[in-house]
């Protein structure tokens, strides 16, 4: 049965000519020859480049993937292009940050796994590149892979995110691996010993070499966050050893040179978005993932913070689902404690909620975040440490917050956005901005 959002979708989309003209092409398939099918499903993909996720979802139902199914078996869809298609269907639902259950509920899933364990089984004759392709299909195009499958898909498509060739079809194969085992969740099991050497080798060599595509780069970091291991373990090999922060920071900086900050037009309204914007949210993503967990720290998450508060400014005018993005991190850098107080001041944490609060319009969701994130904040800095010379540290460190506050006049800011909230009829505004709200602020 399909989901209930799924089922919503279906009931409300109506056709877009993307949709048409990706139903046509489709029914094309069945009557045209090997090589005719190959370049329709490359129109196909170009269509699906340009879908927004409502047609995406309205397309790729579990009925299409049936239908593929049947084609397969009846001889009317030669292998080789319904895996093709597969990896372009896979890749534009990562990209598109789309999670959908059709092809995990469809007969071709089945199909499809089936495949991976016989090929893989095969003592001579083993067809090593149909069965990349198949591990690739089938963990792009699922959002719940088998966890049986994982020992079989995992060491295949590491050996491909190892080919070091900079030729563009040797990068493409390698960002396609990666990808796929990108889209491998946390609650997942896989042992480190099966993968940590590899990826360890993928991520050093791009340090000095250059080699991987930012797509490809970023999955390989997203299959090892995905990994966090609570025990601190791998988590100190992401910090210390492979410098996570600092590479982070310095693809956001890359990332930001290929954004338009200034464009009047809102991105969420266009129907086609640059792939870099795509990369840009997954790396957004991951961070709030790695800032959550990460009990390990060093110097470089101050210039990753920093950044992070640099892009926030360049986003909020006119990329909304950016800046919210950028505030939910911060956010996650506040309250995990064991990010040291003096790292969100330097990386201008505190800065960010003072021109916030002091904005001519009222954004409500985004102020409280804002303003719950000097709660939090001052909150920190009212916890006893242990040790002289650090409770010295930690005084020192209130009295430059409240200075800078009281610079800004941050008190009498807030306490006016707080009658301003009392007179809205909304108990969920109202349960954040309690009565007493003026106990929370910093004094020394």
């Amino acid at each position: 049965m399909e989901s209930l959002s799924e089922y919503v979708v279906l009931i409300n989309m109506q056709e877009t000519d993307n949709t048409k003209m990706f139903n046509e092409l489709f029914s094309e398939l069945e009557h045209c020859n090997k090589d005719e099918q190959k370049q329709k499903i490359g129109e196909i993909n170009e269509h699906m480049e340009e879908m927004n996720e409502d047609e995406y979802e309205f397309v790729f139902t579990k009925e299409l993937f049936n239908k593929m199914d049947e084609m397969i078996k009846e001889e009317k869809l030669w292998m080789d292009n319904a895996i093709l298609l597969l990896k372009h269907v896979g890749y534009w639902k990562e990209m598109k940050r789309i999670l959908s259950s059709s092809f995990y509920h469809s007969i071709l899933n089945s199909f499809v796994q089936k495949m991976i364990i016989d090929e893989n089984e095969k003592k001579i004759e083993k067809n090593v590149k149909l069965l990349v392709d198949l591990c690739e299909s089938y963990l792009l195009s699922n959002s719940w892979a088998s966890q049986k499958l994982l020992s079989t898909c995992v060491p295949c498509l590491l050996k491909v995110a190892l080919n070091k060739e900079e030729r563009e079809e040797i990068q493409k194969e390698v960002e396609m691996a990666l990808l796929a085992l990108s889209n491998i969740p946390g609650y997942y099991e896989v042992i480190r010993e099966v993968y940590l050497n590899e990826i360890k080798e993928a991520i050093q060599y791009h340090q000095e070499h250059f080699n991987l595509t930012q797509l490809a780069y970023q999955s390989a970091w997203q299959f090892l966050i995905n990994r966090f291991d609570c025990n601190g373990r791998l988590e100190k090999v992401i910090v210390n050893e492979l410098h996570f922060a600092r590479e982070a920071r310095r693809e956001i900086e890359e990332l930001s040179k290929c954004i338009d900050w200034k464009k009047k037009e809102k991105i969420e309204k266009k129907r086609v978005e640059a792939k870099e914007k795509y990369v840009l949210m997954r790396l957004l993503e991951m961070l709030k993932s790695f800032f959550f967990f990460c009990k390990s720290q060093n110097e470089e998450h101050v210039g990753l913070i920093s950044s992070i508060v640099q892009m926030y400014r360049a986003s909020r005018d006119n990329y909304e689902e950016i800046s919210s993005q950028c505030t939910q991190i911060l956010k996650t850098t506040v309250e995990n404690k064991a990010i040291k107080v003096d790292f969100l001041l330097k990386g201008g944490v505190i800065d960010v909620v003072l021109e916030e609060v002091q904005q001519p319009t009222i954004d409500v969701k985004m102020d409280i975040d804002i303003i719950m994130q000097n709660l939090k904040l001052s909150s920190r800095l009212k916890e006893k440490t242990v040790g002289k010379m650090e409770e010295v540290k930690r005084k020192e460190l209130k009295r430059k917050v409240f200075e800078s506050l009281e610079e800004e006049g941050y008190e009498d800011i807030i306490i006016c956005f707080y009658e301003t909230y009392k007179s809205h009829d909304n108990k969920f505004i109202y349960k954040f901005l309690p009565e007493n709200l003026s106990d929370y602020f910093v004094y020394i």
